[in-house]
């Protein structure tokens, strides 16, 4: 894989030549692109409509009615409304109207000379009685260039579990007409088409270098390119309202990483971005402020790559298009680092400071690859590795991107068709894995190709998509060509601007609130959506609790005063539909003191809310470090939250009819009521456990960067190990008073696992712990307490041990700080005790008495110490409580 290229010296005066060759040829092509001049025309037709109306996000869209591009009027055009609307569909315009032909026909935009987006949208349904959606099957050309050939619309649809689709083209126009011609391909069926955008675009493409070969490609004025992919890597969705005058749409990147190595994302801000390299349409500010890098070991680094994976139609040239922006490493060979294409170097030894760049300048690199058809799924990585062979070693063994691209260009017979997806039997919105890694993969099952669409689509749909394809591919039985094309997720519907999806998990079709239709209503109420609005006035941001991977948590009341925390899922936020579906199968079956409560949810006007038990108190994240106004925990008080969580979890893994896997814990879903009692809550992401017959469920990671069990995040292998592992990090959390993760600490210090585990190795954890705690916490108590974190942090899961174990060691750990409180209270009246009473064993047994007593300590299922009658307990009763607590 490794074919490094041999790189100057920075002190050579070859390498300060190169260097200056580099940067004067950059500014000159740069300077060419932004004199490139931009077509002025910008259209928006909703095809089948007569009036214009205005979309969701405020566009006005012409209807084609009577529009002068529209076609001729003759028989075989028809007017027509969707039969229903989905909830899914970012907007009624352009999708509920239709303009259908059932012979070819032609759209002729007059335009300026130019280069532009051409995005069509289509809306799969029911077109009355005489159009089923099954019958759509049609082809669409641009002068000769063959855009979609036996287009299947509901076959795509359905196979990309889609409630809408987007198609993005990038064509350059030589006359004064833009034409785009609909054709049946049989004559029972017919075409359609929604919507058409016509968006001038400068000339942004010119040659790239072609991967595999000593030579380049141009990609001139004939060339038409289809957006398969548009990414923000490492940051969150970007609307097309936030792409200048483009109107692109950006992904996040994170379900299409490859692997587990998923490395750390950073957010910049908007400071100091400055484009003086390229111009300022070529990504938005998001883009560049927002980055993907590796781990802050270098040792880690150097094995393993940074690997986004895409879904490609085969015989077909891609150009790749990469954005940089370098904010933290200011000097030449400080971050340097190689870039492969389907296992091949594209660039060896990049360094984006030696691009010409200084931190905080934009720029991009293109690449072309050609992808032949070969045996199996079609696909496309993209992977970085810090460079070991340049000359001199670079300062830091790391990688960087921003933001990615990915164009199919259209072959030497003018096209760009690809082969209609094939729907897979089990759509299910799982990230299990059902095959073992060492599972075959039959070759004729496909994936999807996913891209950039334009609309308000939440980019979290994507990776339920994702999921669903890497199970066909992985696992189908069926065959079938891939997909080809951009993937919209339906997750908003009609013109609100929450979720809205009521996509079925269970069958990929669309329809009202199935996707929660397997929650037991015994135990969850279905709110209305205006009991919502009533418990919370409205949404009234004064309300807000915080906000979480769904969205916002609002302050409510229902029933009269019942106090309640409502949880309302955000369109661009980090969780979607099966992050719900999850969260009330789970909770709904389960009834814990110290799980939250479920209490119901909301599914009406395209929401997705959940409404819980109130936590008065908030996440314990909060109480430990962040939150100045809130009065430090005591010893005792982190001790009995942290054994309140720990029974929870010991729950979840032992008590629950399933073993169930959290798979998220951490400080800030560990939550507190009013009398600081601990409980678990965010079930988003939990699985079920194996089954007898299993060590472990095989699935895709997930979890919160710093908690995440290294062995799962390397094996890909979950076990309710994983969880131990989590809860190791909490622990350490608890004890000093700082995030798990802290890249602004010196490396060593920035994963506090590491660090702890490091002071606790040599025994001497007492340094680093909360300055609040210093003195007050017994030394007895204290090792147990780090012996127990310790063990939790084990590298093999074998090694860890189990929550109830955990859960002893802490209450153990309680018993000794409160027996040393109360010690140091009995030592304040030793000399009077002496003489009241001359059996001074006896005061000592008092004493320990009065440890257990005072214990606030209690279990479900079983008993603690404190829930022990003190008539019934000697002395040696209450040793033997210790070492062999009832009910574990």
């Amino acid at each position: 894989m490794r074919r490094p290229l041999v790189r100057a010296s920075s002190g050579s005066g070859w390498g300060r030549l190169a260097l200056i060759l580099s940067i004067l040829s950059l500014a000159a092509a740069q300077s060419s692109t932004n004199t490139s001049s931009v077509p002025a025309v910008t259209i928006l037709l909703n095809c089948g409509a007569r009036e214009s109306k205005n979309d969701a996000g405020g566009r006005l869209w012409e209807g084609d009615e009577e529009s002068k591009f529209a076609p001729a009027a003759v028989a075989n055009l028809v007017s027509a409304v969707a039969s229903w609307q989905d909830p899914a569909l970012p907007s009624t315009v352009p999708y509920m109207n239709a303009r259908i032909f059932t012979a070819p026909a032609t759209y002729s935009f007059a335009v300026s000379p130019g280069r532009y987006w051409l995005r069509l949208h289509f809306y799969p349904a029911n077109y009355s009685q005489s159009y089923q959606r099954s019958d759509a099957l049609f082809t669409v050309v641009s002068d000769r260039y063959t855009l979609l050939h036996n287009f299947s619309t509901s076959q795509t649809a359905d196979a990309l579990i889609q409630a809408y689709l987007v198609r993005e083209f990038s064509l350059n126009v030589s006359s004064d007409r833009l034409n785009v011609t609909f054709s049946p391909e049989r004559k029972s069926g017919y075409a359609f088409i929604n919507g058409i955008e016509v968006v001038p675009m400068p000339d942004m493409f010119s040659t790239a270098p072609l991967v595999g070969t000593a030579g380049t490609f141009t990609i001139s004025s004939s060339t038409v390119l289809q957006t398969m992919n548009r990414l923000n890597v490492g940051g969150q969705y970007i609307p097309p309202t936030e792409d200048s005058n483009l109107s692109r749409t950006w992904y996040d990147d994170s379900p299409y990483i490859y692997g587990a190595a998923y490395g750390i994302t950073n957010d910049n801000g908007s400071h100091n971005l400055d484009y003086r390299l390229i111009p300022q349409y070529t990504a938005p500010v998001k883009v560049y402020t927002t980055f993907r890098s590796m781990t802050s070991d270098p040792k880690v680094n150097v094995l393993f790559n940074l690997t986004w994976m895409f879904y490609v139609d085969a015989n077909f040239t891609y150009l790749v298009r990469l954005h940089f922006c370098e904010w933290i490493y200011p000097l030449v060979n400080q971050r340097v680092f190689n870039i492969y294409l389907n296992n091949q170097t594209a660039q060896g030894t990049f360094d984006v400071i030696g691009t010409g760049a200084g931190l905080g300048n934009p720029v991009y690199k293109d690449y072309a690859i050609y992808v032949p058809a070969e045996k199996g799924d079609s696909t496309l990585f993209v992977a970085l590795q810090p460079d070991t062979t340049a000359n001199p070693p670079p300062q830091h063994y790391d990688s960087i991107l921003n933001g990615l691209e990915l164009f199919k260009l259209n072959d030497s017979a003018g096209n760009l068709a690809g082969p209609n997806p094939v729907a897979n039997i089990d759509n299910q919105g799982s990230d299990t894995v059902v095959n073992t890694p060492s599972s075959s993969h039959n070759s004729s099952s496909k994936g999807p190709v996913i891209g950039a669409v334009a609309g308000g689509v939440a980019v979290l749909g994507l990776i339920i998509a994702l999921f669903c394809f890497v199970r066909r591919r992985r696992g189908s039985s069926s065959g079938g060509d891939k997909p080809s094309g951009w993937l919209p997720l339906p997750l908003y519907g009609g013109n609100s601007h929450t979720m809205g999806s009521k996509l079925s998990i269970a069958s990929g079709k669309s329809g009202t609130g199935s996707y929660v239709s397997s929650a037991p209503s015994s135990f969850c109420r279905h709110f209305t959506f205006a009991e919502i609005q009533e418990a919370t006035k409205n949404f009234d941001e004064s309300r807000i609790l915080g906000v979480g991977g769904f969205g916002k948590v609002y302050e409510g009341e229902v029933d009269g005063g019942t106090k309640v925390a409502v949880k309302r899922g955000n369109p661009l936020a980090e969780q979607g539909i099966h992050e719900f579906q999850t969260e009330i199968e789970m909770l709904s079956k389960l009834r814990h003191r110290h799980l939250v409560s479920l209490i119901g949810y909301c599914e009406e006007n395209c929401e997705m809310i959940l409404v819980y038990d109130y936590m008065a108190k908030g996440p314990l994240r909060g109480h430990i470090y962040g939150n100045s106004n809130l009065n430090p925990l005591s010893w005792k008080q982190r001790l009995e939250i942290c054994i309140g969580a720990a029974r929870g979890l010991h729950y979840l893994h032992t008590g629950a009819a399933q073993t169930i896997i959290h798979r998220d814990v951490k400080t800030t879903n560990i939550l507190l009521d009013e009398n600081l009692v601990a409980k678990v809550s965010d079930f988003g992401l939990s699985k079920t456990g194996p089954t007898l017959d299993h060590t472990h469920v095989s699935t895709v990671v997930k979890g919160s960067f710093g908690y995440l069990d290294p062995e799962y995040y390397r094996r890909q292998q979950l076990t309710e190990k994983s969880d131990v592992y989590s809860f190791g990090v909490v622990l350490f959390e608890v004890l000093c008073a700082r995030p798990a993760i802290n890249p602004s600490l010196p490396r060593e210090q920035v994963s506090i696992a590491e660090w702890a585990l490091h002071y606790q190795r040599k025994g001497m954890l007492e340094e680093i712990i909360d300055p609040h705690l210093k003195g007050k916490i017994n030394p007895e108590s204290l090792k147990k307490y780090g012996e127990a974190a310790e063990k939790c942090l084990a590298e093999q899961g074998v090694d860890r041990p189990a929550m109830g174990d955990i859960l002893w060691n802490l209450e153990f750990a309680l018993q000794l700080q409160e027996t040393a409180m109360e010690n140091k209270v009995m030592d304040d009246s030793t000399a009077d005790l002496i003489q009241m009473s001359p059996d001074y064993n006896h005061v000592n047994n008092l004493a320990t008495y009065a440890a257990v007593d005072n214990s606030t300590s209690t279990s479900t299922g079983g008993h603690s110490l404190a829930s022990v009658d003190l008539d019934d307990l000697t002395p040696s009763a209450v040793f033997s409580q210790l070492v062999n607590p009832q009910g574990r």
